[in-house]
């Protein structure tokens, strides 16, 4: 086994795009996932629990359908596709796991039931208790009720929050490329980038924004942002080809993040948010004091943008881009109206005994 063996990551999340999983024609490729199954079984026989992220639902259901553009013509389109192919989905995936012996369970998922902390916490719970009973959870985002403004939109980042619920060690993102290169690997003298130490300008920049089937949502940027917040909950996640027939058993070429440290649950919830209700900008004095562990006063804070009340998760963002992510510890009104302003001026603006900090660090967690 080339990725993350059982010894080394008690707990894994396989990404399955819907490239890999559905043909052109809109069918499933079923011999691929039942080879797929297999790989799943002999990583449970080593004792290794395994959760799928499974792509492939509005393309099911388009075909069924009769949609055009895959299902993609319009948000309706796409949310009828999805209550029609996700159980044509979820049979699939049983099939091929009961003839393995494996019992598979499904969970449908917002991003409200993410984002929102008790509701996190719910979902961590079950998917928790799913994992420890041996099943394999086969996990997908609920599109039927999703709209564009409350939706992952990819199944790479929910794959990442998934890894961090479950408090998986790896991640692995299969799909129609075998990860990341310096430039669009279609251009010439493209060069694969095996490993990553740490998700930076540069690694960004070489994101290319097309996937190259046409049939999913997730190109290469939002592969480096699902790694980014697998890295920040202390799981390594790679991006690798899945085109193999035994893709999970096969040393193919991948890339590998990997993760620089290991969070605190809720502090790796916080910088794994996908939502926030506003941001705080501050100068370049207040970015380098967080940098260093501090709490974010208002004096070197100098503007505010949204409508977030207290406890809201808020974004903290330097002259240099974004910084941190925490809950602040007043409104957006009442921040604005300390911008700037030392702590012995905060009575006498609010009128009330101020509080220690915007957003203390006890509640934020820096990117």
């Amino acid at each position: 086994m080339s990725l993350f063996p059982p010894a080394a990551c008690p707990r894994l999340i396989v990404k399955i795009g819907s490239a890999l999983l559905v043909d052109p024609e809109g069918g499933v490729r079923r011999a691929w996932l039942e080879g797929i199954a297999r790989d799943i079984a002999e990583r449970a026989a080593a004792g290794q629990q395994v959760a799928v992220v499974s792509s492939g639902a509005i393309a099911l259901g388009a075909r069924r359908l009769g949609l055009a553009k895959g299902g993609r013509a319009s948000l309706e389109d796409a949310q009828a596709a999805a209550a029609t192919g996700q159980i044509a989905l979820a049979g699939v995936w049983a099939d091929v796991l009961a003839a393995q012996g494996l019992t598979a369970a499904q969970m449908l998922v917002t991003l409200g039931d993410l984002e929102e902390r008790r509701r996190y916490l719910n979902a961590a719970a079950t998917l928790g208790r799913l994992l420890q009973l041996g099943t394999v959870p086969v996990i997908n985002e609920n599109d039927s009720v999703a709209t564009e403004e409350i939706r992952f939109g990819d199944n790479d980042r929910l794959a990442a929050r998934i890894a961090q619920a479950a408090g998986a060690q790896g991640v692995v993102l299969l799909s129609d490329i075998d990860g990341l290169y310096d430039r669009n690997p279609a251009q010439p003298g493209a060069q694969h980038i095996p490993r990553v130490e740490r998700i930076d300008a540069g690694i960004e920049a070489m994101a290319d924004r097309g996937s190259a089937s046409g049939m999913g949502s997730g190109g290469m940027v939002s592969k480096i942002a699902a790694a980014r917040i697998a890295n920040a909950a202390g799981a390594a996640l790679a991006i690798a080809s899945g085109h193999a027939e035994r893709p999970l058993s096969t040393a193919a070429r991948h890339t590998l993040f990997v993760a620089e440290r290991t969070a605190p649950a809720r502090k790796a919830w916080l910088a794994g948010g996908l939502t926030a209700a506003g941001t705080i900008h501050v100068d370049a004095g207040a970015a380098q004091a967080l940098t260093e562990g501090r709490s974010l006063l208002a004096a070197g804070a100098t503007r505010v943008e949204g409508t977030f009340a207290r406890g809201d998760l808020v974004a903290i963002t330097g002259p240099a881009g974004p910084i941190a992510r925490g809950l602040s510890e007043y409104d957006a009104a009442e921040t604005a109206r300390l911008l700037g302003r030392r702590s012995d001026e905060h009575a006498a603006l609010l009128g009330y005994a101020p509080r220690a900090a915007l957003v203390h660090r006890n509640h934020m967690a820096l990117l």
